[in-house]
């Protein structure tokens, strides 16, 4: 297959998400979750491996939106004989997932055809396809799918076929609807229903987003896909739908994203709050206690979605990756991994939620002050850092600087709310750690670096003034940043670290970081460089497809997005920015940080 990332659109029902292609096959589905084994896996491997097509079967042009305040996508194929108009939607349920598409004339007439490939556990298992009663049935062990249609199909080559007209004012309706192989298929419903009721309950999520600064459109843009890679019965927001697309084109550097990382979990609570999304923040909050409820010492540094601690990675040999990258891994080893700069994160999250009034909760701050017991003994620990390396344990300066945060956060709500705390137990902790990080962190330079001790630079140093550690204006900080625009950018964006010397353990190259190239956008702001900052955020925001989505990473070079897609992350700091940016609105670094003197 030879389409980009970014040709790609997003369909979600806010349990699990599908990928649409400019031409109109669904490439990537996983049903009934985000993380449930994919029935269309073609994105990271090719046809066989599952997929649906819907396009017209002469030569044709394609320009697609979506509809207003929607992830219902609509989609206009011109040929020369006609012009079509294609909608896509899947439907938000509590109990039902279905993808449903319309095909509609619009002016002359246009000759169609759709192909269905079904492989269900990621392209590797073929199902049994049985047709009656207009019904096409595929069962392939504990999942099966039901597709229903006016238009006739026929079976070719182990896929199922149709090819039909639409002329002016005409209409053909696809419902695909999955449901467990034991359990009957869900009832018949009028399509038209269920596309009208999908746009009505996005539009009436999106109609309670109030944000009105600079960049509105952008923020509630970047708002609706997170919403869209959230679960809407549990809360819990996975850092991307897919698996294993890229971080470099042919690269080894493919990982599974369909999780939650508590690292997101600060901005990804400000992101929220600051749209207005109290209820989806709430949700979220209410997720991260029940995940890491237990032992402090047994946190983790993701999850699944319900909480689930067992995240095995394996590779998947029988798919080719996209565009020849290999090799195609599902479940994440990461998680296992010990990264310190997690319980800064978590009680940064946690603190922030009370800082917005959000309605406390007594067990929070009871796993609050486990966490910062366990810390007292091990923040000193080397780690795997925020990159989460596969080359060996270090000194990260950014997990010092988040356990810096995880004390000062705690001493901020004790003496913000009342709450039972040692204040000065962790008080002399946070001044230690600060001492430890201005002698150890920073070279000869006066550079702020990767890790004690080395020369090495890193983007997420960039987090120092964001966090409130020291201002954005210390000489220090001024150093760090523009020693990381002479030597860790390309083209004026940021890389995380020099991957290609193989010091992570992993090996190979990567594209720009779009997360930190944000968060650089957010220093040149604090720093009074605002025409600079802006500059690059509107440079950021033109990186973003045709339907405004981002993924994690960008290749300057080649001009093409990198990385699992959408990426939460990418789209939590386009609203940080936004927000830093607007001079009418409290900046989320404002919101977070008081300075210390």
């Amino acid at each position: 297959m030879s389409r980009q990332i970014e040709d790609y659109a997003l369909l979600s029902d806010s349990s699990t998400a599908a990928l649409v292609s400019r031409q109109g096959s669904v490439d990537w589905l996983c049903f009934p979750r985000f993380d449930s084994p994919a029935c269309f896996a073609a994105i990271i491997g090719n046809e066989t491996n599952g997929c649906w097509s819907l396009n017209p079967e002469s030569e044709y042009s394609s320009r697609r939106s979506y509809v207003p305040g929607t992830l219902v996508l609509e989609t206009i194929h011109d040929t020369p004989d006609g012009c079509v108009v294609v909608t896509d939607a899947m439907v938000p349920s509590d109990n039902q997932h279905r993808l449903v598409r319309t095909v509609e004339g619009r002016r002359g007439t246009v000759h169609m055809e759709t192909r269905l490939v079904v492989r269900f556990d990621y392209g590797s298992i073929v199902p049994w396809v049985t047709s009656s009663g207009g019904e096409l049935r595929a069962i392939g062990g504990p999942d099966a799918l039901v597709l229903r249609t006016e238009i006739q199909l026929q079976g070719e080559n182990h896929s199922t076929v149709g090819r039909f007209t639409v002329g002016e004012g005409e209409q053909v309706s696809f419902d695909l609807a999955w449901h467990r192989s034991t359990d009957p298929a869900p009832p018949r419903t009028d399509v038209d229903d269920l596309i009208a009721g999908a746009v009505d309950w996005w539009q009436s999520w999106s109609s309670r987003l109030n944000y009105t600064g600079a960049y509105r459109d952008d923020v509630h843009g970047s708002l609706t896909v997170l919403k869209g890679l959230t679960h809407n019965a549990n809360g819990s927001i996975v850092a991307a739908p897919t698996s294993s697309l890229p971080e470099w084109i042919g690269g080894s550097r493919n990982w599974d994203y369909r999780y939650c990382w508590l690292r997101d979990a600060t901005f990804t609570l400000l992101a929220l709050m600051q749209g207005g999304c109290i209820d989806e923040a709430k949700a979220w909050r209410d997720w991260l206690i029940r995940a890491v409820a237990g032992d402090p010492s047994k946190v983790q540094i993701m999850y699944g979605l319900g909480g689930e601690r067992r995240l095995p990675e394996m590779e998947l040999p029988w798919l080719d990756g996209f565009e020849g990258s290999r090799p195609v891994r599902i479940g994440n080893g990461a998680a296992d991994q010990l990264q310190i700069d997690v319980f800064g994160e978590v009680m940064d999250a946690l603190h922030q939620a009370r800082v917005n009034g959000m309605e406390p909760d007594d067990n929070a701050w009871h796993i609050q002050t486990a966490m910062l017991d366990w810390l007292e003994g091990n923040w000193q620990r080397p780690d795997e850092g925020i990159w989460e390396v596969r080359g060996g344990q270090a000194h990260f300066t950014y997990s010092k600087l988040m356990a810096w945060v995880a004390f000062d956060r705690g001493i901020r709500a004790v003496e913000q709310f009342d709450l039972p705390g040692f204040v000065g137990r962790w008080s002399g902790r946070r001044d230690e750690i600060r001492r430890e990080i201005l002698e150890e962190a920073v070279d000869s330079r006066d550079v702020f670096t990767q890790s004690y001790g080395s020369s090495t630079l890193d983007a997420s140093t960039l987090m120092i003034p964001l966090v409130g550690f020291l201002p954005a204006t210390d000489q220090r900080v001024v150093n760090t940043v523009e020693a990381i625009q002479r030597e860790l950018t390309v083209d004026g964006l940021v890389q995380r670290y020099q991957a290609s010397g193989g010091s992570d353990g992993v090996g190979g190259e990567e594209g720009a970081f779009l997360l930190c190239s944000f968060w650089l956008v957010d220093c040149l702001a604090l720093m009074g460089r605002s025409d600079d900052a802006t500059v690059l955020f509107e440079r950021l925001l033109d990186l973003r497809n045709d339907v405004g989505l981002l993924a994690e990473e960008y290749d300057p070079v080649a001009g093409r997005q990198l990385g699992n897609f959408p990426q939460a992350f990418s789209h939590v700091a386009i609203v940080g920015s936004a927000v830093t940016l607007c001079p009418s609105t409290k900046g989320m670094v404002e919101v977070r940080t008081e300075v210390e003197p």
